[in-house]
């Protein structure tokens, strides 16, 4: 049985939902799948050996000592997160080159090993500790490659790995809310080929970190988006076909996950990875994307039903660049700007008969409160009534993904003084699709499914109108 189900069950009992309450449709999110969905936004922290080399890959051969950050500031990086509206923070606990930010008892290649803090320094400890202290969630990417390890390309290896996993994830640092596997497997120090232990790795987490959202090309917890401009897929399925599939280089193709598969068995919701500069780590030479740069990448992240891992690397000082941090608080001020009063809570809401809650708690700002069509319906209207002519530019669109993902095309009309008008259309819905229509001023709403796998559950509605207009 499904364990979104047993969440739809209190609904029902809790709220006074309506009896007829649909069944889930197909695969659908876990708890841990569903929490991490709604962070919504997450900071990737890569910093290390690379931070002070300049370069994006260390060949492992690097010294220890290279890693001296001059003044480690860790609560500064929760502290511009959070003031960001980030909910968690991932950071490069150990990167292809090896080195490893804590002190990994099975490797040389660590903290313990440099002059930092006299090899008493621990970057997981401050970092965890911090998010705790600002109210974040704690992840790590523990890249499986290892350019310095040279066990690496032989079976020892992927027991060396597990027990890397185990040092980070046996509760220490906490609570891990996301591990972050890619499939990296280039050479060794002997240039020897790892063949990785997947199912291995994969019970190593689930039994020391059962909540922890697992990323890769394919899952198990999320996937690659297939690319890091920033862009998740105009179309976006929280399902995908992983059979067959591998991490790395045996991953399905990119434009399958930048779409996922409609329909699939498995719920494995895109993860939209992006740097703040061009390189993943800081360098001096680069400057950050402007505001208006990160809002574009929001839009085409989250408003398309992904989550958005943003990248902010600290420098060599071990804090996060003050360019950056002025960029993201403009970019944060501009999001909170554009969606600061939703029109939809003084809207009259009028579709089919219901299952679920009644059609005016589209607009209450409450995701658990869904509306869903009439078994069988699987084109319903959604009519919006305005106590006056309102003015807008963006409709967010949320479906109730604990019950499935189910919308395939919509459309939305809206009554202006030419009478109604096509404003925007789009395929998927998934948890959050965010439209921007330009400047519109109407008196009615309507927003037409017009393609479903089942009855459509709907969660939101949200009329806004950004500070553009």
């Amino acid at each position: 049985m499904p364990r979104a189900l047993s969440w739809f069950a209190l609904l029902v009992f809790a709220a006074g939902c309506c009896a007829s309450a649909p069944d889930p449709l197909g695969a659908v999110p876990d708890a841990a799948q569903m929490e991490w969905q709604k962070m919504e936004v997450n900071m990737f922290c890569h910093f290390g050996p690379n931070t002070f080399s300049g370069q994006e890959w260390g060949s492992g051969t690097e010294s220890e000592d290279l890693f001296n950050p001059t003044g480690l500031d860790c609560r500064q990086w929760a502290r511009t997160a959070a003031a960001a509206g980030m909910k968690g923070i991932i950071v490069t606990a150990k990167h292809h080159d090896g080195f490893c930010l804590w002190p990994n008892p099975v490797s040389t290649h660590t903290v313990a090993s440099c002059k930092w803090r006299d090899g008493q320094g621990d970057v997981l400890k401050e970092l965890s500790d911090a998010c705790r202290e600002y109210g974040l969630k704690f992840g790590v990417y523990i890249s499986p490659w290892d350019r310095n390890d040279p066990s690496y390309g032989t079976p020892e290896y992927n027991q060396k790995y597990a027990a890397t996993l185990r040092s980070v994830l046996d509760g220490r640092y906490g609570p891990v809310f996301e591990q972050w596997f890619d499939g990296a497997c280039g050479e060794g120090p002997t240039g020897r080929r790892q063949v990785y232990d997947w199912p291995l790795f994969h019970r190593t987490v689930r039994e020391l970190q059962p909540s922890a959202v697992m990323f890769s090309d394919v899952g198990p917890g999320c996937r690659w988006v297939g690319n890091e401009r920033g862009e998740a897929g105009i179309t976006n399925w929280s399902t995908l076909d992983t059979c067959a599939f591998t991490p790395g280089a045996d991953a399905p193709p990119t434009d399958t996950l930048q779409t996922g598969n409609k329909g699939a068995a498995a719920w494995i919701p895109a993860e939209t990875d992006v740097s703040i500069r061009p390189g993943w780590f800081w360098r001096s030479s680069e400057k950050p994307k402007s505001a208006g740069q990160l809002l574009q990448i929001y839009y085409q992240s989250v408003g398309r039903g992904s989550l958005l891992l943003l990248n902010v690397p600290p420098d060599t000082s071990g804090r996060i660049a003050r360019e950056d941090s002025l960029v993201l608080m403009q970019w944060r001020e501009r999001l909170n700007a554009d969606f600061a009063c939703n029109l939809a809570r003084d809207a009259r809401f009028k579709a089919p008969c219901r299952r679920g809650f009644k059609p005016s708690r589209l607009g209450d700002g409450d995701y658990e409160t869904y509306w869903a069509a009439p078994e069988g319906d699987c084109t319903p209207c959604i009519c919006l009534s305005f106590p006056g002519e309102v003015c807008f530019d963006r409709i967010v669109l949320q479906e109730y993904v604990p019950l499935g993902q189910r919308v395939e095309a919509f459309t939305a009309e809206a009554l202006t003084s030419k009478g109604w008008e096509r404003i925007a259309s789009g395929t998927t819905i998934g948890y959050k699709r965010i439209l921007l229509t330009g400047p519109t001023l109407a008196r009615k709403l309507r927003i037409t499914i017009n393609a479903a796998l089942g009855s459509p559950v709907l969660s939101e509605v949200g009329i806004y109108k950004s500070n553009e207009i």
